[in-house]
């Protein structure tokens, strides 16, 4: 699980896009995502989801709803959905989507299309560790 930092990207409801980013696989920009993930890959339930949820129904009424829009929300955040019914008719009506994915495996194919990335995230954060490693020699030794 990816710590919360209060940097650019930030708190752990932001693990799942965080290891999307690491796999390095064109990204839908059509679905918002949130959720965070234990150490066994399974999504982890977030504060705020009825709000994220709105917040990216908002963005996308504002531009126009397509009928490929949606958010991927913990599906453990499922049963307590309150969602402002404009939000909950667009859902029943197919001009938005609301994916509930159990695992980060499930988040990443919705995301990306590709059934399994590990190989790509694990071949990322080995480079990203020897980088660091490198990195944290004297120059003089690099």
């Amino acid at each position: 699980m990816f710590e919360q930092s209060y940097g650019a990207v930030e708190g752990d409801s932001a693990s799942v896009a965080e290891l999307a980013a690491l796999a390095e696989a064109p990204v839908s920009q059509r679905i918002a995502v949130t959720g965070s993930i234990d150490q066994h890959g399974a999504v982890q339930a977030v504060g705020g989801v009825n709000e994220k949820i709105e917040g990216f129904f908002e963005l996308c009424r504002e531009r126009g709803l397509t009928g490929d829009q949606g958010v991927a929300i913990p599906a453990a955040n499922l049963p307590n959905l309150m969602l402002a019914p404009e939000v909950v008719q667009a859902v029943a009506d197919g001009r938005f989507h609301v994916w509930a994915v159990a695992t980060v495996d499930e988040a990443l194919q919705l995301l990306t299309g590709i059934a399994s990335l590990h190989g790509r995230v694990a071949d990322r954060i080995a480079a990203l560790a020897a980088l660091a490693r490198d990195y944290s020699q004297p120059a003089e030794l690099r």
